[in-house]
């Protein structure tokens, strides 16, 4: 579905959104920084934020917006975060909705505005308003590419996609962007996503579909555990398809549901792929809990182990770690009826050691790509957690993220 010939439109491939990317700068690098998504024919739309007590004022903002149940655009910026401004802070979302919705003819409180980069700096507005002015008389059906990459901060490339299916008898597409790479460990109810798609849906069913989705999608990821003060995943939904408006669940609300969340699901995992340095991409797999929150949880204890992650950096099959962060998770688990596998390797079963071919072994921990296994046999749920390693590049990274 992503690697297909209109994944680079992105969020412009749905009928009736164009967008656009510029540079402004805001960046210090001097790439492109300012990004504006519109639709003229009105959408429905749809919101999961950060769940951090310090949000950023453009959480605020957006939040509000949702809450309207329509909107017309989206306008972005990346290289400054506009979190813990105080005041100032909640002034300068506004003027982006402000002048954002001056340009292009519609009203404040139908712009979604988001930040991403540096925490504690207020936004220098001058640059942002030329930018949003530039984006907007930019704006067209081929600028996704150019408004994913500047939402990107330490992200070593945009993260886009696009999709189509039949729903009530009309081809309904979908495009998104989203950025991601460091302070991911997103708990929704420094990652930003946004999502377009020309089909008809209440914004109620738009809303119930992507916060059921971000449980499984999103909300399974961790680069390095630190959830981001800026978080949010928007959904805009003009009906440009002319699909029969979905206003409830059946089988036109489960096939836009299913297309939503493999779009989730696969952005997610490039994001985790996509770690600060990271040059493993990890599946942890926790099969026989007894709930999927004990999954879940037990998977992220293994996700969020600086000892697992830096193990896996150095392709050292230390099952030692996995199996006590397990232990640790405060999930109900008996490490006698307890599996742990690396690529299908069994390396502890039942509170010991197990046998290993460590000639196979090594060849698993040599690739990008692992699938860590933990078989609790306590139960019948099951939970996939995605994440990466720890590489001496992450803490490069993050030593020199401000400076």
């Amino acid at each position: 579905m992503f690697e297909d010939t209109f994944a680079k439109q992105g969020v412009t491939y749905p009928q009736g959104f164009t967008a656009a990317g510029v540079k402004a700068g805001i960046k210090k690098s001097g790439n492109l920084d300012v990004a504006v998504i519109y639709t003229e024919k009105e959408a429905h739309i749809a919101g999961t934020f950060t769940t951090n007590a310090v949000a950023a004022a453009p959480v605020y903002a957006s939040k509000r917006v949702v809450a309207t149940g329509t909107a017309h655009a989206i306008a972005a910026n990346a290289g400054c975060a506009n979190a813990c401004t105080g005041e100032q802070g909640d002034k300068d979302a506004a003027a982006m909705q402000e002048i954002t919705a001056k340009a292009l003819g519609c009203q404040p409180d139908d712009v979604i505005v988001a930040s991403t980069g540096v925490i504690g700096v207020t936004l220098p507005m001058d640059k942002m308003e030329k930018g949003i002015k530039q984006a907007v008389a930019e704006l067209s059906p081929t600028g996704s590419e150019n408004a994913g990459n500047a939402i990107i901060t330490t992200d070593t490339y945009s993260k886009c996609c696009a999709t189509e299916v039949v729903i009530g008898g009309k081809n309904v597409r979908f495009g998104a962007i989203a950025k991601g790479s460091g302070m991911i460990q997103p708990n929704m109810a420094t990652m930003l996503c946004f999502i377009t798609t020309d089909a008809a849906i209440s914004s109620k069913l738009l809303q119930k579909a992507l916060s059921e989705v971000v449980e499984t999608s999103f909300n399974m990821i961790s680069v390095d555990g630190d959830m981001s003060t800026n978080d949010m995943v928007v959904v805009l939904a003009n009906g440009a398809a002319g699909n029969e408006e979905i206003t409830a669940e059946g089988a036109d609300y489960e096939a836009f549901k299913s297309t939503l969340d493999d779009i989730c699901k696969g952005l997610a995992q490039r994001i985790a792929a996509d770690g600060e340095g990271a040059t493993k991409f990890l599946t942890v797999h926790v099969t026989g809990a007894k709930s999927f929150a004990d999954a879940k949880q037990a998977g992220m204890s293994v996700a969020k182990s600086p000892l697992v992650k830096t193990a896996f950096f150095g392709e050292d099959p230390n099952w030692g770690r996995v199996i006590c962060a397990v232990g640790y998770s405060g999930v109900p688990m008996i490490p006698e009826k307890t599996v742990v596998k690396f690529g299908g390797i069994p390396v502890y079963a039942y509170g010991v050691g197990a046998d290993v071919d460590m000639e196979a072994l090594a060849k698993v921990m040599a690739q990008h790509d692992i699938v860590i296994d933990v078989e609790l046999n306590e139960g019948d749920a099951e939970a996939t957690v995605w994440t990466c390693d720890f590489s001496y590049e992450y803490v490069k990274i993050n030593g020199e993220y401000h400076t």
